[in-house]
């Protein structure tokens, strides 16, 4: 007889909380930056010039704050949850760089660096089991 697991002993569970407070932190940080329009998205975007990208920024931006407006809904439901960690983990990794070239110290640093880490491992493990599916 197989011995029972423990609540503490369900990966698949704790996915899911992970994935619903994050996603839940993304979104409330991506809703104002995309209802913040075109101006915000401007500045947002400019910050791809710390890859050597200087062109768009309006578009760039507007797909930063799309990808934490979305990527975290995404995120919550575990619907194409791989490819919202990706851009997840793009936007993050361009949020690191500027604190790293801003002269900002570690406290400014690790949030962006710490959620990079935390979406490239998503984009690995993927959602889990618990999902939103349709019903059959």
């Amino acid at each position: 007889m197989a011995a029972e697991k423990s609540f503490f002993e369900n990966p698949d569970l704790g996915l899911l909380m992970l994935r619903l407070l994050v996603g839940v932190i993304m979104i409330a940080h991506g809703v104002p930056k995309l209802m913040a329009g075109p101006e915000q998205w401007e500045w947002l975007g400019s910050q791809m010039a710390h890859l050597g990208i200087n062109f768009a920024p309006v578009f760039w931006g507007g797909l930063a704050a799309l990808a934490e407006t979305l990527g975290g809904a995404l995120l919550i439901i575990g619907f194409y949850m791989r490819p919202a960690a990706f851009f997840l983990f793009g936007t993050m990794f361009i949020a690191t760089l500027y604190h790293i070239q801003s002269g900002d110290g570690f406290n400014k640093v690790s949030h962006p660096l710490a959620l990079s880490a935390l979406f490239l491992a998503l984009m690995f493990i993927g959602p889990g089991k618990h999902i939103l599916k349709k019903s059959s």
